[in-house]
This record gives structure tokens, sequence and C-alpha cells, in this order.
């Protein structure tokens, strides 16, 4: 085999300019102690925490190639759930940054995730219609609820049942009884797609919006267990109240929910988010337009009072009746709070732009905070005092200036390779590379091409309309504003003797400019700016898209509409070449350093690759899935890169023709891209409003290792479909067949095959001791063995089964074959015997004898192990218990000792105090209702 041409591996070296993602949420997070001053957004595929009173990155949370859609946190403010583009979730430490947990079982993007009231489960819903319940204790998933036939829009738990309601856009909300695993009720009142459900005042109401003006109230109350007709009912229908029921509801329904009112939202379009806060009585939306609205859900004793003042003012209306009709109304309708008593509707909050997602936190004087991300890469921090009547909300904090608020259509770098410009529509930015922060933003109008003007003190930006801008960057103003072209202002491009610059636009024209020093007039200094000379054009039959001069300075490429590249020179401006072979307008071009070749990339998707002597096409190389927006050569080499309308970015060999590698690329389009005069960097904008910074590193790269590793992300390994076991066709696990999994499946059968091996060397050593006289040394155990620090074939298993992840563990003992399970099998007996991880090993016994109950039952042989594990893990399990019963009592005991001797009260349970203070308040209002009645 001959020698492999090696090179150098760029790598990923940060995301910046980007905010927040539209298509992603955001979250209120709890750090250092401090509520409602840091939220958690969506960026790419990263996780930036913003700190609203710095306005500065407090946390970025990483993550790898999927971008981010949902967001969730805990109720201890310690965890922050991440659902991705990838269907994957993962779970974040937000005091460390590092992954606790990664949960993968969605075949689509996850939409929405939401954690119960104790954080112990966490719930999320996809784009594949399926809801997963995921245990974060135990790191598994619980139950797969199928059963809509849409997106699942939102989730939420109930908070003192065991009950998920999810929504979807097949217009249903369904209520799902997690001990059972079934669907139980299905909410049909909707007439379009179900986009927002909240839960308030503790599960009393449930509010849905969909399509239409309405936010949809429906009743949800609760009863005490001792409550008559209970034997008639579910075990959940025990502790729920059954309410005005109608002739179409169902009684054997465990919960009866009715339609109490609907809330008209003043708003435009659909609702595009719905949001509650975490006590449950501020619930905010918002549609289309740009206006966000809030409705206040008040307390019993406010509400009582809002009824009071409305009852006087219609007792002030009607004057003729008589003082014992006036009493006997205000009994009658006392006891009948209705929903205009109980909603109080807010100030709406008039936004700047449309909005995407917010979040609210209800502070203990009133404060309402919200959050919301704008459409324009903005995230904004308002306040209103939700007792004050008629108060309007003040904007406390806008981040505005880390990135543009539109899409990027060009960067460059500047010639000491230290700073990076981007133009989008409304603005131009200067980055310092090293930090990535923002330096300067100076307002334009739509930027279309840049480029630093040698010395780093000017940029030169092309606009939408034909004007050139010249801007200086320690100013951050714009000196002049030069009419170049009547059209767009497509391309700019340096002469090589640094002295000027070609433009080229859709006026059908290339203008040649020369540098120069004028006194500026405006400053009483009378000093000399930099200006632009026009010298000369060159007129053209079509519109020019892209521009570029040979670094020889002999020839200069145009590329045009009518899908041509033509060649002049420079000095006559005579045709030289035409370069004839796309199908579509080239849309960028560059020649090399050593201006032997030129690379085009059109919107056919073709790059070509063409001798600059004689304009003959060497390659003809299908580069992207769509146009080719951008292409630059590393300077000295043959290697360039390019970047397309599928979003990606990837470097290429002039001279083999093959292709280096494919970069990490954006969520979108890719518009331009920009290659260090150094070589050592590259930078790629697009639509996801990201500039992606890539470092050449010291790494190695192979070509045919890098083609072997896409071609096996190609033949799909993780199919995400489910595993077909025998005589299991109903197999509905909550996980799904990952690289993980099958990684995890290969390493147990590998464990298997080794420690057969190694019994059997440690039988033949005992023989052969058996028949020797003197002893012999006993085998080494296999490297593996070594490598885990594990002496004996038990170890092995259970230290090789102990490092699986536990999310893909059950798939992985889905792929074995029932051999293998019989081997395993027969090996738990003695690992559980010793008493270690016998969660685990129990776990996986159980595991394993649910899904292979027949053929193991009747396997004769196994009957043997069956009882041995029966006995010994009731023996364990016992065990355990009595330790966990032990340790409990004994701290409670500590606890009442500690408490006696300090006369304080340690852990309190603020929530079952509110309960109980809940449960008294309304025995004390039906006592006073009945005594009303009576009195009546």
């Amino acid at each position: 085999m001959g020698l492999t041409k090696q090179y150098l591996r760029y790598v990923p070296a940060g995301n910046f300019n980007i905010i927040a993602s539209q298509n992603c949420n955001l979250k209120f997070v709890t750090l250092e102690g401090q509520e409602g001053r840091f939220v958690a957004v969506g960026a790419c595929e990263h996780v930036i925490i913003w700190d609203l009173r710095l306005g500065e990155k407090a946390q970025v949370l990483p993550g790898e190639k999927a971008t981010v859609t949902a967001i969730c946190a805990s109720p201890n403010k310690r965890h922050l759930a991440v659902g991705y583009s990838d269907g994957n979730v993962q779970v974040y430490d937000l005091k460390s940054a590092e992954v606790i947990s990664i949960f993968s079982g969605h075949r689509s993007e996850v939409t929405t995730l939401a954690f119960d009231s104790y954080g112990h489960k966490l719930a999320s819903g996809s784009k594949d219609t399926d809801v997963i319940v995921w245990d974060t204790v135990a790191e598994t998933g619980l139950c797969r609820l199928s059963g809509h036939k849409g997106p699942i829009t939102q989730i939420a738990f109930m908070s003192q049942h065991n009950i998920l309601i999810s929504g979807s856009k097949d217009s249903f909300v369904k209520f799902w009884d997690l001990d059972t695993q079934h669907c139980f009720k299905t909410l049909t009142g909707h007439r379009t797609e179900v986009w927002g459900l909240s839960l308030v005042k503790d599960d009393q109401y449930l509010v849905t919006g969909c399509g239409d003006a309405e936010l949809r109230v429906w009743k949800l109350s609760q009863k005490d267990p001792d409550s008559e007709n209970k034997s008639s009912i579910d075990h959940l229908t025990s502790t729920l109240e059954l309410i005005d029921l109608h002739e179409s509801d169902d009684l054997n329904h465990p919960l009866q929910c009715h339609k109490i009112g609907s809330l008209l939202r003043a708003g435009k379009g659909r609702v595009v988010s719905m949001f509650c806060d975490g006590s449950g009585q501020v619930i905010g939306c918002h549609g289309t337009d740009t206006q966000l609205e809030l409705f206040y859900f008040c307390t019993d004793d406010e509400a009582q009072v809002r009824l009071k003042k409305r009852l006087k003012k219609e007792r002030k209306k009607n004057k003729e009746l008589e003082s014992n009709d006036q009493d006997q109304e205000t009994q009658s309708q006392d006891l009948q709070l209705t929903l205009r008593d109980q909603v109080k509707r807010l100030v709406p909050i008039k936004l700047p732009n449309k909005p995407k997602s917010l979040d609210l936190v209800l502070g203990n004087g009133g404060e309402l905070r919200v959050s919301v991300n704008l459409s324009n890469n903005t995230v904004e921090l308002y306040t209103i005092q939700t007792a004050v009547k008629n108060c309007e909300a003040t904007c406390l904090r806008s981040i505005l200036n880390q990135g543009h608020h539109s899409e990027v259509r060009s960067v460059c770098f500047s010639n000491d390779n230290l700073a990076i410009a981007s133009g989008s529509a409304e603005a131009i930015k200067m980055w310092n590379r090293p930090s990535q922060a923002c330096l300067r933003t100076v307002e334009t109008g739509y930027i279309l091409s840049c480029i630093f003007v040698p010395g780093d003190r000017h940029v030169l930006a092309g606009l939408k309309n034909g004007t050139l801008l010249i801007i200086d960057i320690a100013a951050g103003d714009i000196l002049e504003e030069i009419p170049a072209h009547s059209d767009e202002l497509w391309a700019i491009c340096l002469q090589p003797d640094q002295r000027g610059c070609v433009t080229g636009g859709g006026d059908k024209t290339v203008k040649f400019w020369q540098f120069e020093l004028v006194v500026d007039e405006k400053s009483e200094s009378k000093a000399k700016v930099l200006s632009l000379l026009h010298v000369k054009t060159l007129k053209l039959e079509d519109s020019v898209l892209c521009v570029k001069i040979s670094p020889n300075g002999k020839f200069i490429a145009v590329g045009l509409l009518d899908t041509t590249v033509k060649i002049f020179f420079v000095d006559t401006l005579k045709f030289y070449l035409s370069l004839y072979g796309h199908k579509l307008p080239v849309l960028c071009l560059d020649i090399s350093s050593d201006s032997a070749l030129i690379a085009t990339g059109s919107a056919d998707r073709n790059v070509k690759i063409w001798g600059m002597d004689f304009g003959d096409c060497h390659k003809s190389i299908f580069a992207h899935d769509d146009s080719v927006t951008g292409l630059q050569f590393v300077p000295r080499t043959h290697y360039f890169f390019t970047c397309g309308k599928d979003g990606k970015v990837k470097q290429w060999d002039g001279d083999s023709y093959d292709k280096i590698i494919t970069l990490q690329g954006h969520a979108g389009e890719a518009w331009a891209l920009a290659v260090s005069p150094n070589g050592q960097f590259v930078v790629s904008c697009g639509a996801d409003r990201v500039l992606r910074l890539y470092e050449k590193s010291e790494q190695p790269l192979v070509l045919q290792d890098e083609q072997e590793e896409e071609r096996e992300q190609q033949e799909v390994l993780a199919t995400g479909e489910q595993t077909v076991i025998p005589g299991q066709s109903g197999l509905n696990l909550p996980s799904k067949k990952t690289v993980g999994s099958e990684k995890a499946a290969e390493s147990i059968l590998e464990c298997l095959e080794i420690c057969e091996k190694y019994k059997e060397q440690l039988a033949e050593h005992e023989a052969l001791q058996a028949a020797s006289s003197r002893t012999l040394a006993p085998p080494q155990p296999p490297l593996l063995m070594q490598a885990l620090g594990v002496s004996t074939p038990d170890d092995f298993l259970l230290e090789t089964i102990r490092r699986i992840r536990p999310s893909d563990l059950e798939e992985a003992l889905l792929l074995l074959p029932f051999s293998s399970v019989c081997e395993v099998l027969q090996i738990l007996p003695a690992l559980i015997a010793r008493g270690d991880q016998v969660e685990l090993v129990g776990k996986i016994c159980i595991f394993l004898l649910k899904l292979h109950h027949a053929p193991i039952v009747a396997n004769h042989t196994l009957l043997v192990t069956l009882k041995q594990l029966q006995k010994l893990a009731f023996a364990k399990v016992q065990e355990l218990r009595d330790l966990v019963g032990y340790n409990l009592y004994g701290m409670q005991f500590i606890q009442r000792e500690i408490e006696a001797a300090e006369g304080v009260q340690l852990f309190r349970d603020a929530t079952l105090e509110k309960r109980k203070g809940d449960k008294k308040r309304k025995q004390r209002e039906k006592l006073k209702r009945s005594m009303i009645v009576l009195n009546s």
C-alpha cells in the first residue's frame, strides 16, 4: 500500500453573533441563589445563560452537532433539561455545566419538555407524535405514550396526581394516567391545532390556546377521598370531584373536565407560545403580532373582593330592586364565582419586534418579570407590578449589541488575522477574533459584500442599492457614501498592489477604484481621510455576480448572470477567456495564490476547477446539495473552502480533486465564508445568524479514515426503529436503537466471549494442576480484564455492564441473542449473592425475564438458575429495604432530638403546609356558604 497524503484538520474554534435561536424557547434559571436575573436560551447547538443585570454571558452549556429546540428547568433549580433536533434529551448540572444524563428515545425533533413537581420525572414531546416519560433518578425511560396523530406542542404534569396532559397539532388534548400508562380522556373542543396549554392555581384550571382568538379555560376540581360514589369509578376518581355533568360525559373517566369560559385575546394570529409562571397564577401568551398579553388568576380572597365590587356596581345601576331582593341576589351570586371575577387582564406589553417565546417569574411583592425572545435575535426583560391597577410594563434590559438582527450576508478577515467584519441587512459589526467580542457596530443599509482596506483602519461595504461605504473602524462612523452602481453591489475585490479595489454590480459594470487621501471639510482640523477615485469602467452584457483579480495582477475574472465566467486583461480590459460549462449562474469564484487555478461555484451545485493558462476545465465536482454561495482558496496552497445553501462547509484539494473534510455547518443556508490571510482560520455565516469560526489544528487528517467515518454515518447505524423480538410484537419501549446501544451490546458479547475463553484456560490449569505434582502458575487474565482492573469473569461482566449508559442498557439487552441472555442469567446469581450493585443486577434480571419469559420458562436447564435468582433476589431486596428503613427512622430520630434541643423545626415542607392551609380555607368557605343557605 502506498503512502497516504495527510492534511491538518480544521476544528471548530467558537460560535458568536447569536443571542438566542428562534426555534427554541427560553427559560428563567436560578444561579447563585438569584431568581429572575438569569435566563437560558438556545443558541444553535449550545445553551447560553444570559445575566440580564449585566447583559453578559454567565454560562455556556456546550452541545455537539444537533441544534437546541426545547429547554426546561427542574423545580429545584439545579438542573436544566435540553432537547435537541436529533431527538436526544440531555440534563445539565447548572453548577458544573456538565451533562449528567442523556436520554435517547425520539425519532425526530424534541418540541417540548416538562418536569414533574418533584423533578423525579421528565416528559418530552416530539414531532414523532410520541410523549416519553423519563426517570431522572434511574436515568431510564419509564414509558412511551402513543396516541396523538400530530406533533406534540406542549405537555404539563399535574402536581397532585400522577397525570400528564399533552397538547398536539391534531387539535386534541389528552390526559394520561401514568400508573396504567394509557389515555383516559381526550378534549375535542378545539377546531384547530393546540399550540399551548398551562395548569394554573394548583391544577384547578387548564388553559389551552389554539389557532383562534380564544384561550379556553377548563375546570378541574378535587374532592376528599371519603367522597360518595367512589366505589363506582376508578381509583383516581375517588380524589377528583365530578362537576356539572352533561349528557355526553362519560362517568367512567377518572377526570371530568369542562369548559367554563374563554379569555379573548387582543393579539392577531394563532397562539405562538403560552407559558405560566412557577406559582401558577399568571399566564403569558402572544400571537403572530408584536403584542404580549398577560392574564392574572386571582386567589380566592381576591376573587371574593372582585365579586363584591362587581355586585356593588350592579346594585347601583339597578336601584329599583328592593333591599330584600338585593340581599337574596347577593347570596345566590356569592355561591358562584364567574371567570370574570377570577381572571384579571394585565396591561399588554408592546414589543419592538415579533416575539418567539417568553417566560414568567412572579415575585413575593407582586412584581412580575417577563423575559422575551424576539425574532430579531434579541432578548428583553420587562417588569410589571400586578398589584397596581393599569400598571404598564417597564423594560429593564435589552441584549442587542452582541449580534446582528438579521441574517449575516458577508464576512471578511483583517490583514493581521485579528479582526472580523460581518455585514447584514441593518448594520456592519467588527469582531475581535481571539475573544469573539463585538467591538463596533455601524448602522448601514443592506450589505452584500465587505472587505478590509490595507492597514485595517477602514472597511469597504457594498450595499444592495449599489452604494459603496467607507467606514472608519476606530470612530465607528461612515466616512463617505459613494454611489458606485445603480443596482446591487455584489462583489468587492482588492487589487494585488493594495492601491485600489474593484467592484462589480447588477448594473452590468465592473469599476476600478484607487485609494486617495482627501481633506475632510467637515472637521475643523482639516485632516485627511480616505476616499476612492474612480479610474475606469468595464461594461458587460449581463449582471456581475462576482469578481476577482489574479494575484499576479494580469487578469480579472468576472462571473455573470448568463452562467459564464469571462476573463479580461487588467491593463487593457481586453477579452482573454470565457469559461463556459455551468448550467446556472456562477455565484462565487476565486483564483489561487500562484494564479494557476481558478475555482468557480454555481447555483447548479457544482464546483469547477479551471486552468488559467488555457481556460480548460480540470474537474467538475458535485459539491453541495444546493447552490454554492461561497468559495475561497487557502493562501499559498491549492486547497479551498466552499459553503452552500445546504448549510455545509467543505474543504477541497484543488490538485487531487478530493474532498478533505466536511465541517460542522449551519442550520439553514450558509451565505458566505472567509479564509484568514495566514490560512489558520476560516469563518462562515448563515441563515441561523451564527458566525462559525474554524481553526487549523495540529491533528493529522487521513482521507481514507475520514471517508470511512462518513460512510458509517450514511449507513445509518442508528435506525431509530424498534428492535424486533420473537413473541414481542407490541414492544413499545421508551428508548430507541442508537449507536451507543449497539456498541454496548457488542461490548457485552465480547465480554461473554472473553469470559468463556478465560474459564476454559482456568479449567485446563486445574486439570494440569491435578495431574502434576508441582505447583503451576495460573494463567494471566486477558488484557481487557487487566485494563478494567478486574480478575474474575463475574467482575468483568459487572464492570462492563456498569460502564454502559443507563439509557442505552435496555436497548443493548434487546440486541443480545437468546444464547447470550442465558449466559448472562447464569452469571447473575453469583453477582446478587455478593451483594454488589444489587439494584443494577436486579434491574437486568427483571428486564430479561419480562422480555424472554416464554423461552426461559421452557428451558429446563435454567430452572435451577431461576430458583436461585428468586431466593437470592428476595433476600437481598429485603436487606436493602431494612437498610433504607433503618436509615430513615434513624434520621427522623436525630431530627426530633435536634428540634427538641434547639427549639426549631427542620426541613419544613412548604408545599405540604400550603396544601394544608388551602384545605382548611376551603372547609371554612364551605361552612360559610352552608350557613348562608340555611339563613336564606
